[in-house]
């Protein structure tokens, strides 16, 4: 039995074949015939076909059949590629594509990633990995690069469709605060290179990048100023990438207070490397501080101190923020002082200029040398040398 041709149609053709389905097909936009990748039962339902593939070119949502065919480990790859990230940001990327995703979608081409496939993706790295703050980085990432894939008209929808799915919780790590004695504490149990670091990180307050990236240069000792330029983190393969603060806030002036005079001056002149561009922190065999070996002496310290396990080098900087704002500071001030960006707060806080990055400065130190003064009731040999000083 020949096959059956279908009447011309003003879009597309419809035709039947021997079996008795229905196909179609239209010229496309690149003036190819595209043929409907699926027969169709009745001869109305390959006209409904049509008029929706007419309705999607007369909307401009018309996509190739085959847009979607495009390997998603080589469309991510490149997604990371084309985005100017920071090294910190690419190493992450990298390494959720690496353990997280690729695994499972990297052979796959984008057409080919579908919800219940994100869906049952994951459930199973919730279970297998129990790591949900993990999880939930991965999701955005693989629902940033198939947002990309839709506004590349690749694929039509994105398939990450899971409501808080890339949501961390806030609730996960109670954040501790050290007290001044444990500032100190801590200080005298890392270490004499090491101390002047806590300090810094204490009451700066400074990230650890930024610390990495200080130069001798950057210290003004007369005027007890320290000037964050830049930030230096750590990679995964251990080398410092020198770069940009985390935001333009990052680069300001930080003030210290009167207390850190003779910690700043004695750092200097024993462990700073010389010259203008030396680093300000340097290890015992004089190459860049590592993570992994400031980390084994910031542990043993906080062991000594009696802090929490989950008490990280960063949270020095909220012990900064406490007793700024005790000492007087206004929320523009500790963001100044911490290097913190925020378009609303700069709205609605007044400015906060040098000369009162100074009366803060002072602030703190009254209320540190205070503290230390209530603690050393107790014990007057400790710190004996700080209050003939001061």
């Amino acid at each position: 039995m020949a096959n059956k041709k279908g009447r011309r149609r003003r879009f597309g053709a419809v035709r039947q074949y021997r079996s008795g389905r229905w196909t179609a097909s239209y010229v496309g936009p690149n003036g190819e015939r595209i043929r409907a990748e699926e027969t169709f039962d009745t001869k109305k339902d390959a006209e409904i076909w049509l008029s929706q593939v007419e309705a999607d070119l007369s909307r401009g949502d018309w996509r190739a059949p085959d847009a979607g065919a495009v390997n998603f480990r080589v469309y991510a790859e490149k997604w990371v590629e084309e985005r100017e990230l920071s090294v910190r940001t690419d190493d992450l990327y990298k390494h959720l594509l690496r353990l997280y995703i690729l695994p499972t979608f990297g052979p796959l081409d984008l057409d080919e990633i579908t919800a219940p496939r994100v869906r049952e993706w994951r459930a199973e790295r919730l279970r297998t990995t129990g790591a949900k703050t993990a999880v939930a980085k991965a999701y955005r990432l693989l629902k940033a690069i198939l947002e990309t894939a839709v506004d590349d008209d690749l694929i039509s929808r994105n398939p990450c469709r899971i409501k808080g799915a890339g949501k961390e919780s806030a609730a996960e790590r109670r954040i501790a605060i050290a007290t001044v004695a444990q500032a100190d504490a801590l200080a005298d149990a890392i270490g004499i290179r090491w101390r002047l670091m806590v300090y810094l990180g204490a009451y700066g307050p400074m990230r650890p990048e930024e610390l990495a990236g200080l130069r001798r240069r950057d210290v003004d000792l007369d005027n007890l100023v320290i000037r964050v330029r830049v930030a230096e983190p750590e990679r995964t393969n251990g080398r410092r990438a020198p770069g940009e603060t985390k935001s333009d806030a990052g680069i300001r002036t930080v003030v210290l207070p009167a207390f850190l005079h003779k910690e700043v001056k004695r750092h200097l002149s024993w462990y700073a490397e010389k010259g203008p561009e030396g680093l300000l922190f340097v290890g015992e065999k004089g190459a860049p501080f590592r993570r992994t070996s400031f980390g084994r002496k910031w542990r043993r310290a906080r062991a000594v101190v009696g802090l929490p396990e989950g008490f990280r080098f960063y949270d020095l900087r909220h012990t900064g923020h406490t007793l700024s704002t005790r000492s007087g500071a206004t929320l523009k001030d500790t963001m100044v002082r911490a290097g913190q960006s925020s378009e609303k707060a700069a709205l609605i806080y007044q400015h906060s200029d040098e000369e009162r990055q100074r009366e803060v400065a002072a602030g703190l130190d009254d209320l540190v040398r205070a503290e230390r003064a209530k603690c050393h009731k107790d014990d007057p040999a400790h710190h004996s040398e700080e209050a003939a000083e001061g």
